[in-house]
């Protein structure tokens, strides 16, 4: 056989999938909702990322791609102190990256570090906030500035501010392309700061979604976001103790979450597993087309209603009753169809992607 390796790249992909291994573990899904993407201006989306409603993975291109982002933090530590600031990475008192939680330890973010000695203001403490950009990112951000043309990065400094309370923030950028920098000092505005904390709280305690950005599926800002296929394309949610109706956030403690089923707290990696008794929040059932009418507490299913009459539970294997993890592959056309219903009980069968 021709030699082919020109072709295939082994190592390259051999790279790619070691990458992919340990990047995609925990799919895509961060316990908290960072302080990095509050900024986003449809709450929807936020609403889904913090209940976990899509499970993403990455391939080991695009996992590398985010790694180099972070390995820059560290050269841009040294270029800063090479020109005689003083830059702290890590909180003295823990030994590790400055951390911030809020709104019940749900909300939170980690901070590039503080700098003091910057030639702009020498004496004056910074919040230190560190970016990499594509050329034509890189150019918009020069021309128009961090506020205008990063917003999202223009509001975590705000809320790193708010948090540490320093009010000033020094933003460093590089261009990927060119290795050109951009740096921006940012004023600490209070009202804002406030207000988008107020917007993750709100988005924490709804036990709903929000209303989409859009009803337009072609609105450009929908089309590249991460949950486009659940809100415009009906697609089903992701199963875990998220987008289950029996789990709440609890307001008061570290970031943890209550099942009431179990009447327990739910540790991190047992809300991505989830559990034999997860029922759909109901309005995450409109990928089905159903309307929920009724439901028991005591025998944990909630009934819906499809839009040709019949109705289906979810809740414990029986008839015309599916699991979570069954509903996901269930066509809406075949939910409680008598002849399926016969198969799939005759056979003890599932329905499966």
């Amino acid at each position: 056989m021709a030699d082919i390796s020109h072709i295939t790249q082994p190592t390259v992909a051999a790279i790619d999938a070691a990458w992919e291994a340990e990047g995609n573990r925990q799919k895509g899904h961060r316990p908290h909702l960072g302080g990095s993407i509050i900024g986003n201006e449809c709450n929807r989306a936020l609403w889904y990322g913090f209940r976990w409603c899509t499970d993403k993975s990455f391939d080991g291109r695009l996992l590398r791609l985010f790694n180099r982002g972070h390995e820059e933090e560290n050269r841009f530590i040294r270029d800063l102190r090479k020109a005689g600031a003083t830059v702290h990475d890590c909180d003295d008192r823990t030994g590790e990256q400055f951390l911030f939680k809020a709104v019940g330890g749900h909300v939170g973010g980690s901070m590039d570090g503080v700098g003091k000695g910057l030639p702009e203001s020498p004496d004056k403490w910074h919040v230190l906030e560190f970016k990499t950009h594509s050329d034509k990112s890189f150019k918009a951000l020069a021309k128009d500035g961090v506020e205008k043309s990063k917003p999202l990065h223009f509001a975590q400094m705000q809320l790193y501010m708010h948090w540490s309370g320093i009010d000033r923030a020094f933003y460093l950028a590089v261009n990927k392309n060119t290795d050109e920098l951009y740096s921006e000092r940012v004023r600490y505005q209070q009202r804002e700061a406030e207000r988008l904390e107020d917007k993750a709280r709100r988005i924490v305690e709804a036990s709903t979604p929000p209303p989409r950005m859009s009803e337009d599926p072609s609105f450009y800002l929908c089309k590249f976001c991460d949950h486009y296929d659940l809100c415009h394309q009906a697609a089903a949610p992701a199963v875990n103790c998220r987008t289950c109706a029996h789990s709440t956030p609890v307001m008061t403690g570290n970031g943890q979450w209550n099942c009431a089923f179990n009447d327990s707290v739910i540790e991190t990696n047992r809300q991505r597993k989830g559990c034999e008794h997860h029922l759909f929040i109901p309005e995450l059932m409109w990928h089905a087309g159903a309307e929920a009418v009724d439901a028991s507490a005591q025998e944990n299913w909630i009934e819906y209603r499809l839009p040709n009459g019949r109705t289906f539970r979810n809740g414990p294997k029986a008839p015309s009753s599916y699991p979570s993890i069954e509903l996901i592959n269930l066509p809406t056309e075949i939910a409680a169809e008598e002849g399926f219903e016969k198969l799939r009980l005759s056979f003890d069968g599932w329905a499966v992607s």
